[in-house]
Order: C-alpha cells, then sequence, then structure tokens
C-alpha cells in the first residue's frame, strides 16, 4: 500500500493575486503609522510625567529634521488610514435612505471625510486659540 502526502496548499502571496486584498493589506499595514505616532505621544506623556526637563528635551527632539521627517511620513500613513477606513463605510453600516432613495457608497464616503476634515481643522483651531 502507497502512502500519499497530503495536499498542502502554499499561502505564500495569496492575497497578492486579487486586487482587493492588496488594498486590504496596505489599510491594515497603515494601522502600524497610527500606532508609532500613538508610541511617539505615549513618550511625550511619560516624559511630561517625569519633569519639565525631560519634557522641554523631547519637545527638542520633535524639532529635529529626521523628527519632521518621520512626522510627515507617519502624517502620510496615516491620512491613507483615514481615507481607506471611510472608503470601507459604505460597505460595514446599513443603507442609508434619503427620500425614498439609497444613498450611493460615494456620498456616504465623501460625507464622511468632510466631516473629519472639519472636525479635525476645528480641533486645529481650538489648540491654536488655547496656545496663543
Amino acid at each position: 500500500m502507497s502512502k500519499r502526502k497530503p495536499y498542502v496548499r502554499s499561502m505564500d502571496g495569496w492575497w497578492k493575486k486579487n486586487p482587493y486584498f492588496v488594498e486590504y493589506m496596505i489599510h491594515e499595514s497603515t494601522a502600524l503609522f497610527v500606532a508609532a505616532y500613538v508610541f511617539i505621544l505615549l513618550v511625550g506623556v511619560v516624559r511630561l510625567g517625569q519633569g519639565e526637563a525631560a519634557w522641554n528635551a523631547w519637545l527638542e527632539a520633535l524639532k529635529s529634521p529626521l523628527s519632521v521627517v518621520c512626522h510627515l511620513v507617519l502624517l502620510a500613513g496615516a491620512v491613507y488610514h483615514t481615507y481607506s477606513w471611510f472608503k470601507i463605510l459604505p460597505i460595514t453600516m446599513p443603507p442609508v435612505i434619503v427620500g425614498g432613495k439609497k444613498l450611493a457608497p460615494e456620498v456616504l464616503t465623501g460625507t464622511a471625510l468632510v466631516v473629519a476634515a472639519a472636525a479635525g481643522l476645528a480641533l486645529l483651531a481650538l489648540v491654536w486659540r488655547i496656545a496663543l
């Protein structure tokens, strides 16, 4: 009696074969950019708790050219993560009916992005006002 080897399907690059999964993997990987920025903010909170000298040293470190470039890269990743999050919004929520018609996915995504941008600008204005 011959022994057959069990069939083992290769999982290498399974996500590269379908554009939907490629986009999904990019979306998921951009969460690392958000996590990295959260880590930077947590370090700032720890430095704030360590006293004024540690806080000022952390602020000076943020002013370095490498830090500025790092923040720009993290910002780009966070913006793409936000965009892709709102892009899947119409798929994850129940249909929105206005005037007896279902809203188009583009309308939901666009509205969510505009509201998020407005909220971000309002928060930025509030922080700017408090800082001055």
